[in-house]
């Protein structure tokens, strides 16, 4: 037993003994060091995917939906790992899922905070207006959300003369909407026509506007929408252009009631609430 002992006290107090043990322990620690990270980068996660493109604002639903096995370390961000949690959600307004796409948690929201970017500029004293509008009076569909325009006035006094010129300047085009109600220039493999256009204008504006609406029966009225060519920032206010316009829109509608004119030219223009939406 002695003798046992003392071999393997001599066995371990060797120098190279221990150097070769030492580098079958590094051999080893880096196998299965090795051995786990491969295995961790070749495991295979089921994951939801879109089987088709999801239009932004597109309900989602079952049969939009199907799986795959991804590598787990293709994996990044964050994202649903069940159908079911994907289910009834909404693209966000301005996202586009694209077929075989995951469904990244940030790109799927619920139609309760689906917010409308239309409405996401409107000052408190404004009210948002949707102006029926076509091709051509959007120069072909070049106007776009973001871009600012003038609106000029026409009209034939009672002279038999035409009254023309700038009539509101800097207004900020919100959003540009076909006849569905579907955002026009959204990310969509569709073309669409522009049907309304959506503005905001200032209260004692929006009812100028509306009064000279009102007159087109009378006076032969046209407002003619205009891209402005000068540089706008978002401090540059909408102001009414011309005082002569102004003062003969209130002249020729001086003994109309507000109600009539409202819902005289409702056909033309309809106002949404101007907060929070």
């Amino acid at each position: 037993m002695s003798n046992l002992s003392s071999s393997i006290k001599k066995f371990v107090g060797n120098k190279n003994t221990v150097t070769i043990l030492g580098v079958l322990l590094c051999i080893l620690i880096l196998y299965f060091g090795y051995s786990s990270t491969i295995n961790k980068k070749v495991a295979l996660t089921k994951v939801p995917y879109a089987n088709q493109t999801i239009q932004p604002r597109t309900e989602i639903t079952s049969d939009m939906i199907s799986y795959m096995n991804v590598p787990t370390s293709f994996l990044v961000g964050s994202y649903y790992r069940s159908g079911e949690d994907i289910i009834g959600k909404y693209p966000d307004y301005n996202t586009v899922i694209a077929e075989g796409s995951i469904f990244y948690t940030d790109l799927v929201v619920e139609s309760a905070t689906l917010p409308n970017s239309s409405f996401l500029d409107v000052a408190e004293n404004e009210t948002v207006i949707s102006y029926k509008v076509n091709m051509d009076s959007t120069y072909a569909n070049s106007m776009m959300p973001d871009d600012y325009i003038n609106i000029y006035f026409k009209a034939r006094s009672d002279e038999n003369t035409i009254m023309f010129g700038k009539f509101l300047s800097n207004i900020k085009i919100l959003d540009v909407k076909d006849s569905s109600g579907r955002h026009v220039f959204e990310n969509s493999q569709e073309a669409r026509t522009p049907a309304y256009m959506l503005f905001a204008l200032p209260e004692d504006m929006h009812l100028l506007f509306r009064k000279a609406i009102y007159l087109a029966g009378s006076y032969d009225v046209e407002l003619i929408l205009v891209p402005n060519t000068q540089e706008v920032t978002a401090e540059d206010a909408v102001f009414v252009s011309s005082k002569d316009i102004q003062d003969f829109i209130n002249e020729k509608t001086e003994m109309v009631s507000v109600d009539e004119i409202l819902s005289s030219t409702s056909d033309e223009v309809s106002n949404n609430e101007t907060n929070n939406q």
